[in-house]
């Protein structure tokens, strides 16, 4: 252990003297063949650079000329050398534009940062969203987009204020399995629709703490050079533990919300979106589930049942991943991440462009931001698409914990004549972290 600890302090001094002040620089210095001038590309801050952060963000961001990353920040130093790794591959080892930080309001408060590039625990995210909005910088957030419906609401109002751009990360609405079986419901090649089922995982898939490998869940002090008190930011301060950072969050409930929040953006917002709903929430939601005792709380199983405006019901259960669309004329089920059937076989005849409906799909969901930054459209995943999409799941979880079907106003986006339930919409924020 002993070793461990020396190794860490070593590593935290040799990564100080890697800060350095950020500029831009000629492409040709950087590695790069392109004729995108300095000056006109998109500089990127990034805030979390995890395994999702970088794997997933930096990677898909970094392959886009029109942009260039001048900084990342991440409360654990532990997670940096991959992410300067991976920046370094593509722009070089001399590239001197990149600037590091611990403390994401010296990325904000930069005013040589065009957007934001948001992969945190979900905890973290409509804080950072809206303080970011606030000082003039896009956002591209990770999804779920929220923690609470009535954080959603606040973020959405800011942004409509400030008249950023969003997009909340998910690739669903670029697959073309989807963006098809989309089409199909919205053309009514399956009819009139009449009802909707999405399967969403279970349980609490649990990984050991990559960089903090004492027993998982007995209390002791944070790593030396993780700051945990930030890394805790507006919700609940309590002891760390290893098995508390890093993956295993997303299964403390004062955290976040367990696999039905967590998997909403990526296959609720796709049954909205081929439903033709995903610009409101449903008028009614009944529901049961399994919240476990333990330090992972987060609910394990769940099965609601929506309600919509027009008749149409859909439910969500955790088990076998997927989509099921029933219509008067057929059904298209989807198995799994895009292996599509139908009932009639002839309705997968029909080709995405080629009905009365057309829904906009895009290559990339980082290629659709930064197209947006520029042109000042919406995204494909905006704001209120990623708040409504996590609003499924957190008042779905609202029904399974009162044991009640609840109505709800889908003007007001609250439950209608239930005190109690709307109370739980929304969530205290601890010490400064105010919204």
């Amino acid at each position: 252990m002993e070793t461990k600890s020396l190794s860490r302090r070593k590593f935290i001094r040799n990564l100080s003297t890697a800060v350095v002040l950020p500029y831009i620089i000629p492409a040709s210095a950087w590695g790069r063949n392109n004729h995108v001038a300095p000056s006109n590309r998109i500089t990127l801050g990034f805030i979390g650079v995890g395994e999702h952060g970088v794997g997933t963000n930096i990677k898909g961001f970094i392959k886009h000329d029109d942009c260039q990353i001048v900084a990342i920040c991440d409360v654990d130093p532990m997670q940096l050398p991959k992410a300067k790794e991976t920046i370094f591959e593509i722009y070089g080892t001399s590239y001197k534009g990149l600037a590091i930080a611990n403390d994401f309001r010296e990325i904000i408060n930069r005013k040589d940062i065009d957007a934001v590039v948001i992969s945190t625990p979900d905890h973290w995210h409509i804080q950072m969203g809206v303080m970011a909005a606030k000082a003039g910088k896009d956002v591209f957030v990770e999804k779920p987009l929220t923690v609470s419906v009535e954080e959603g609401k606040i973020f959405c109002r800011v942004i409509k204020e400030t008249g950023r751009i969003v997009q909340v990360g998910s690739e669903q609405r670029c697959r073309p399995e989807f963006h098809k079986m989309a089409e199909i419901v919205r053309n009514k090649v399956i009819g009139d629709l009449r009802h909707i089922e999405v399967g969403m995982p279970s349980g609490h898939p649990i990984r050991e703490n990559p960089h903090d490998k004492r027993p998982q869940l007995e209390f002791c002090d944070p790593p030396e050079g993780f700051d945990y008190e930030m890394w805790t930011g507006p919700a609940p301060l309590s002891p760390y533990c290893p098995g508390r950072t890093h993956w295993n969050w997303r299964w403390v409930e004062e955290l976040a919300h367990g696999q039905f929040n967590d998997y909403a953006h990526h296959l609720i917002d796709i049954a909205q979106w081929a439903h033709g709903t995903d610009d409101t929430l449903p008028v009614a939601v009944e529901g049961t589930g399994v919240f476990p005792e333990g330090y992972y709380t987060a609910a394990t199983s769940y099965d609601c049942t929506f309600t919509f405006a027009d008749g149409v019901t859909m439910n969500c259960k955790s088990g076998r991943t997927g989509h099921r669309f029933e219509g008067t004329d057929g059904v298209i089920i989807n198995s799994g991440w895009g292996r599509l059937s139908a009932e009639p076989e002839s309705i997968l005849d029909f080709q995405a462009g080629s009905g009365k409906v057309k829904l906009f799909t895009a290559e990339s969901e980082h290629r659709n931001f930064l197209d947006c930054v520029k042109s000042r459209e919406k995204c494909y995943s905006h704001e209120r698409i990623g708040y409504l999409a996590s609003a499924f799941a957190q008042i779905g979880l609202i029904a399974i914990k009162l044991n009640r079907k609840l109505q709800i106003d889908p003007i007001t986006e609250t439950f209608i004549n239930d005190p109690e339930a709307n109370m739980m919409l929304t969530r205290a924020r601890r010490g400064p972290w105010k919204i």
